[in-house]
């Protein structure tokens, strides 16, 4: 059971917000290309299929990223009594789980076609060298952003087999609203990260974080929008994108305090919400 309890621990399951951020642009995705006049079998099961390998992917790339950092982790108040920074489990045996978690992420992969398996893979060195970042540039939120949005391309191509300027446009806005939430989450240790010098984008827009949220926020609607007319989307879906900016722009900005740690993680929580209502506008913008 203390086994059980650890894995759980490493590997995030307990906190459902990682995987759903990765999750919701898979689903953007797989539904902008989907026709449901041709019915919603393949739909759903591909969502389910999204779903499982969201949790297997994110829980791996925990794993890693607990590995790389376990040193800065332990110097960290929020992060110190994670599993390997804490000793509670073996550096090799954390990197079996993450090899088990792939291996079963692969059987659930090979139910897609051959262009969404080849871009899934290609995108594995990306996944794995993330937490490598926060040494090198203040940038590592634009590189999870990459990374974490990715699925919307897989999404897009497991249903069409072929690359559109559609998915591409709203993939590069998704990479900004990576941006924003996650250096909202980059204040809560903030302190920390200054004392033991790793970087962030919470740490460089540290003096005007609502001047930098306000830009990466108003480029993911703008091209939520773009992405509407390419498709020809009806009326309904540009008012959600106004209930979406509404939530972006005075739920997360005017309410947000650099200096409150709690307001800081509910604020980036929210994004799970809001990666909901996004799905269901695409629909309803497809009726």
């Amino acid at each position: 059971m203390s086994h059980i309890s650890i894995f759980l621990e490493l590997t995030r399951l307990k906190k459902p917000i990682g995987y759903m951020l990765l999750f919701w642009p898979c689903t953007w995705g797989m539904t902008i290309a989907y026709d449901f006049k041709s019915g919603y079998e393949q739909y759903l099961f591909y969502f389910f299929l999204f779903f499982c390998g969201s949790i297997l992917m994110r829980s791996a790339g925990c794993i890693i990223n607990d590995i790389a950092d376990k040193d800065f982790d332990s110097k960290v108040e929020r992060t110190k009594n994670r599993p390997i920074a804490s000793g509670k489990i073996s550096v090799q045996t954390s990197l079996i789980y993450s090899f088990v978690l792939c291996l079963i992420a692969f059987v659930v992969l090979i139910n897609f076609n051959k262009l969404t398996i080849l871009l899934a893979i290609i995108s594995m060195p990306f996944a794995f060298t993330y937490p490598l970042m926060k040494r090198y540039t203040y940038w590592p939120q634009l590189f999870l952003g990459v990374t974490f949005n990715y699925g919307l391309i897989l999404g897009w191509t497991s249903i069409n087999e072929s690359i559109s300027i559609v998915p591409v446009i709203l993939y590069f806005g998704a990479i900004f609203w990576t941006l924003g939430y996650d250096t909202i989450y980059g204040f809560q240790d903030i302190e920390d990260d200054q004392i033991i010098g790793v970087k962030s984008t919470s740490i460089k827009f540290s003096e005007n974080p609502k001047i930098f949220l306000s830009i990466c926020y108003f480029i993911f609607i703008l091209t939520n929008f773009i992405m509407g007319l390419f498709l020809e989307f009806n009326t309904y879906f540009f008012i959600g994108i106004l209930i979406v900016a509404i939530h972006l722009f005075f739920f997360q900005i005017i309410k947000f305090d650099k200096s409150n740690k709690l307001k800081c993680l509910n604020i980036f929580k929210s994004n799970n919400f809001l990666g909901l209502i996004i799905l269901a506008n695409i629909i309803i913008g497809k009726i």
